[in-house]
């Protein structure tokens, strides 16, 4: 095999159909490839042909240049699509495809599995781009397993909040994105988190179209909270969310996110994945709607080069100094 197994392609049509016929996760779509450009990176969308010239996987490969010698990495952002028992052969054959057109002295991958096999060329690493622990609720539950499986009190504030008097619907227009961005600004500065500028999130809202739900909570005829999610076929993966001081009094999240996975499982899909895990209260409300968290395999790096070893110490270093200068730029 070499790399003309695979083929670049530029039709958006035929992408996003294969990506979301064979279960594909909302980053592997069209849309999220095209908001990563706009970020820096630069994007091949790959299908890889078996040997009768059928297409047997696909896979929407992120690349982004280093300072010198370092030269590029490549990454695969819940990817790759394609049969389980087919995964392992196609990224090595990725590995070649990355190593010899981007020389790229990494290729990454932080599959959508809780269980993959790879070869001893994969090393387990430590420096996550998306988090490995997070909460996937099964939606071909019924409501009540679902609600069977949450904490008590996760079920008493679904209701509690459900029956103060939210209107929640899905919005698109700019006045209610721009009040969603006022309360995600209110958040972050509250929970001490960096945001990127108001131009990312309107391309996730364009670039994404049908793939990006934005879900609101009105309240006497105003937003209170948002809870934003990417989709495909299968999946729901919540990108963002956020309320104000009145949504947090009303415990409005509750019956937003109550709100959102029950459209989702309305809509056919199948998982819902609350986007991770971290320290804090956050967690804290997020395993409250689960009996059984959930740890995908997380992140494997394929070193490419003999610069591996260097790059895989200052990457840490690194994303530290990036933090660092978001956190002053924001005071």
């Amino acid at each position: 095999m070499t790399m003309t197994n695979f083929a670049i392609c530029q039709d958006k049509k035929q992408w996003d159909e294969y990506i979301l016929d064979n279960d594909g996760h909302p980053f592997q779509l069209w849309g999220w490839g095209e908001v990563k450009i706009t970020t820096g990176w630069t994007v091949d969308r790959l299908f890889y042909h078996d040997e009768e010239g059928d297409i047997a996987g696909a896979v929407q490969l992120l690349v982004r240049k280093l300072p010198k010698p370092f030269g590029s990495m490549a990454y695969v952002p819940r990817g790759i699509v394609s049969a389980d028992e087919d995964k392992n052969h196609l990224l090595s054959q990725l590995g070649d495809y990355v190593k010899k057109k981007h020389r790229s002295v990494v290729l990454t991958i932080e599959p959508d599995s809780e269980n993959l096999l790879l070869s001893k060329d994969w090393k387990k690493s430590k420096n996550h781009i998306l988090p490995s622990d997070t909460v996937v609720l099964d939606l071909n539950k019924s409501d009540s397993e679902l609600l069977s499986a949450m904490a008590k009190k996760t079920r008493q504030y679904i209701r509690k909040s459900s029956a103060e008097s939210i209107n929640i619907k899905r919005v698109k227009n700019k006045q209610d994105f721009d009040a969603c961005m006022d309360i995600y600004r209110e958040t972050a500065k509250r929970a001490k988190f960096a945001l990127h500028d108001t131009d990312y999130y309107q391309n996730v809202l364009d670039k994404m179209g049908d793939y990006s739900q934005l879900f609101v909570a009105f309240y006497e005829g105003k937003p209170i909270a948002f809870l934003w999610l990417a989709i495909s076929a299968e999946t729901a993966y919540e990108l963002y969310g956020g309320m104000n001081d009145l949504g947090q009094k009303l415990r409005v999240n509750y019956a937003l996110k109550w709100h959102a996975i029950r459209k989702c499982k309305e809509w056919g899909l199948s998982r819902y994945d609350f986007g991770g895990l971290i320290d804090g209260g956050v967690s804290t409300f997020k395993l409250g709607w689960t009996d059984k968290p959930t740890e995908l395999v997380g992140t494997f790096d394929l070193p490419l080069s003999k610069l591996y070893g260097a790059y895989s110490k200052l990457l840490p270093k690194a994303k530290a100094t990036s933090r660092r200068i978001k956190a002053l730029i924001r005071r």
